[in-house]
């Protein structure tokens, strides 16, 4: 298409995570509705702080909240099909980053789908924004493009 980045590849990402489709994803045209690539996104990002990470989803002080994504869809996808979420990170700060993620078929080497997702940490208990904590910016870290 016209006006969009050169369509990514397996090597752009560092770390990566499978994930099924399900019939639910496709959407009445037969292909995963738009929306739910953002579910992809979303899982893979938070599957990385929880595993590699060690986010305690239910008892660490901090969270990470979206404030920002966006999609850019190169080729449909459709149920049945085994994804592989590429992440990587294109920005760490103090308080928040900003993650590059893409949606390949099992197999595939080009993305059929790319985009950013934005992560801010907050302090559970008063909702603000606060530093994120050393274990989860080191595994971040490692995830920083060269």
């Amino acid at each position: 298409m016209t006006g969009q980045p050169e369509q990514p590849t397996r090597d752009d990402y560092a770390w990566f995570c499978e994930v099924p489709t399900r019939w639910m994803d496709n959407d009445v045209y037969g292909h995963v509705n738009n929306v739910t690539y953002y579910s992809y996104f979303d899982t893979a990002a938070n599957r990385f702080l929880i595993e590699v990470g060690g986010l305690d989803i239910h008892d660490d002080q901090v969270a990470g909240f979206v404030v920002a994504s966006n999609c850019r869809y190169r080729e449909p996808i459709a149920f049945p099909e085994t994804l592989d979420i590429g992440l990587r990170v294109d920005r760490l700060g103090t308080r928040s980053v900003t993650y590059g993620l893409a949606v390949f078929k099992s197999g595939t080497p080009l993305a059929s789908a790319d985009g950013e997702f934005v992560h801010v940490f907050v302090d559970r208990a008063n909702g603000r924004s606060t530093a994120i904590p050393d274990k989860l910016a080191s595994a971040l870290a490692g995830l920083q493009r060269a």
